[in-house]
């Protein structure tokens, strides 16, 4: 299996990867508190367009190493921008799902764009997710800190039911089953503990805002209107605001986890705009 090793932060790391097809590469950054399986309804097809597709897991995550420290956006675009060096990437397209928007807005503000020539943001937490008196729109800040506190107390006990709530799954989630739910569980519970609270206390606690002028590429922004994890008024509608070169698509009745449920829309979003 392939897996990136490398000590640039406090601890080595190991971040496992995987790499397919040929042409223009594609990075595939999963949310929280998946792995890069998630991307599994994106994968096969962008492959099959033509497309060299890299998909890994978060360090915490997945195959990757659990280090106990550095979960900061810094220290994972820093794991970002060492994959992009090992495999010596160019004319890059980054896309972030959910919490991997931070790791490609942080990319350009720690690394610019050399490299980079595109990138996407699909139900992204960019550019802030905690409500404040300037971001009205925003996750009141008790229901972070109980997310937080029940990661400490029952942190099994609340994944099981977090991607209930990622799917709109009791309004009847098109394409979504028990089995995808109990697929979900059974990699956010392998996950590390500590890491699945240090990124929460990152993508719950970081404001991109200022950083949204660092992002000089073009960018695909989509949202769903019902998405019940990232409202779309602090997160995609604000994007569109404040990234200067962006198409911005809010897909109507789409909760979070649009990727599973309007896959098909999602994917041909994606393409058209790869391949424009």
């Amino acid at each position: 299996m392939p897996f990136l090793k490398h000590s640039k932060g406090k601890e080595p790391v190991e971040i496992f990867y995987q790499d397919y097809g040929n042409g223009k590469p594609v990075i595939l950054i999963h949310g929280w508190p998946l792995s890069h399986q998630s991307w599994e309804s994106q994968l096969r097809i962008l492959v099959e367009e033509g497309f060299r597709v890299i998909a890994y897991d978060r360090r915490g995550f997945g195959k990757s190493s659990q280090p106990w420290g550095d979960y900061d956006y810094t220290t994972l675009a820093g794991d970002l921008h060492e994959l992009i060096l090992h495999l010596d990437l160019q004319d890059v397209t980054l896309v972030g799902f959910s919490m991997g928007g931070g790791e490609v807005v942080r990319y350009m503000t720690e690394f610019g764009t050399d490299r980079i020539s595109k990138a996407a943001l699909i139900s992204s937490i960019i550019p802030i997710v905690a409500q404040k008196d300037d971001n009205p729109e925003g996750v009141p800040q008790e229901a972070l800190d109980n997310i937080l506190g029940a990661l400490k107390t029952n942190r099994l006990g609340f994944l099981k039911e977090f991607h209930k709530n990622f799917y709109n799954f009791k309004k009847g989630a098109v394409g979504v089953t028990e089995a995808n739910l109990k697929f979900d569980f059974s990699i956010a519970s392998q996950a590390s503990p500590n890491a699945t609270i240090k990124t929460t206390e990152a993508w719950a606690g970081t404001d991109f805002r200022t950083e949204l002028k660092n992002v000089k590429v073009p960018t695909l922004i989509v949202h769903g209107d019902d998405d019940n994890i990232v409202p779309y008024k602090t997160a995609g509608e604000q994007a569109s605001k404040g990234i200067a070169d962006n198409t911005y698509h809010l897909i109507k009745d789409a909760p979070h986890g649009l990727n599973l449920t309007h896959g098909d829309e999602l994917n041909k979003l994606l393409l058209d705009f790869l391949k424009k």
